[in-house]
């Protein structure tokens, strides 16, 4: 890639509102700029053509250089912000991708170019924006990613509500599947509520869970071995028949955990361990 021809430049800033009318009408056609409001598409491709000119005419078409640094920092900030609206990879790119004709229409009006500097250009402003477009799409797949990410983990937490069932007393239902990483997140948050609040009995109800296998068997264990050196007892509540039967074909060992059918079960015992008893109101 070379330093465009100034002649190109200069038509480039000298049209500018005829290309952005362009870029803007090809965006809405494609489909590219829906869910973008009219003054905010406005501003964005005002905006980037202000700061393309700019770094076409001291940075040429090198993208790498220090001289498109803040248009690698707009387009950063623009995945970020349409990876969080909901956009998809296609519509963001073509956000690049979509100014490529109105910029190619520019320089072929331009009479003074002779067909050897105009193929040039062309060519060099293609290879530009194909690499602005390819930036684009990639930093919005990382933005996305982390988006994704970051609502896995939301979801992992709403999923492993640790609740208060009386003073001393916690329970911990839990629904779907049990893997290494949501076991972590179990651990943390059991673990951070039985310091908040010097519990000593904690119940993990696995009546949603499932399926019981070695590796489900391994993470509980885990579990209530973290639950134990913080001082606290546990109790698993929820182990249906096929769930033992299961654990009894698997060979799995969980002696000295104390299990029970289901959550009734499960807090009568923990009341009774910590010396209360609930009666009926005469």
């Amino acid at each position: 890639m070379s330093k465009l021809d100034k002649s190109a430049i200069d038509a480039l800033l000298k049209q500018q509102a005829e290309v952005q009318s362009a870029w803007i009408e090809g965006l809405e056609e494609s489909g590219s700029s829906r869910g973008v409001r009219p003054e905010e598409l406005r501003k964005q491709t005002s905006g980037f053509l202000a700061l393309f000119a700019d770094g076409a005419a001291n940075a040429g078409t090198q993208w790498n250089a220090s001289g498109w640094s803040e248009t690698r920092e707009f387009l950063e900030k623009l995945s970020h912000s349409r990876a969080l609206q909901g956009f998809d990879a296609q519509q963001t790119a073509s956000f690049i991708f979509s100014l490529k004709r109105p910029v190619f229409d520019v320089l072929q009006r331009k009479a003074e170019l002779d067909p050897v500097t105009l193929t040039t250009n062309i060519t060099s402003l293609s290879e530009l924006l194909d690499s602005m477009g390819l930036f684009t799409a990639s930093t919005f797949q990382k933005a996305r990613e982390s988006v994704i990410k970051r609502q896995q983990e939301e979801l992992l937490e709403l999923s492993t509500p640790v609740v208060k069932l009386w003073d001393g007393i916690l329970a911990l239902p839990m629904i779907g599947t049990l893997d290494s990483q949501r076991t972590q997140v179990v651990m943390e948050s059991l673990l951070q509520r039985i310091l908040d609040t010097g519990s000593e009995i904690a119940i993990i109800d696995i009546t949603g869970v499932p399926t019981v296998d070695t590796l489900v068997a391994q993470h509980l264990l885990k579990t209530v071995t973290a639950i134990r050196l913080m001082g606290a007892d546990c109790i698993i509540s929820g182990v249906r028949p096929q769930i033992a039967q299961t654990i009894v074909h698997l060979g799995l060992d969980l002696e000295g955990i104390v299990t029970k059918a289901n959550l009734a079960d499960a807090f009568a015992l923990a009341l009774k361990r910590a010396n209360l008893t609930v009666t009926k109101a005469s």
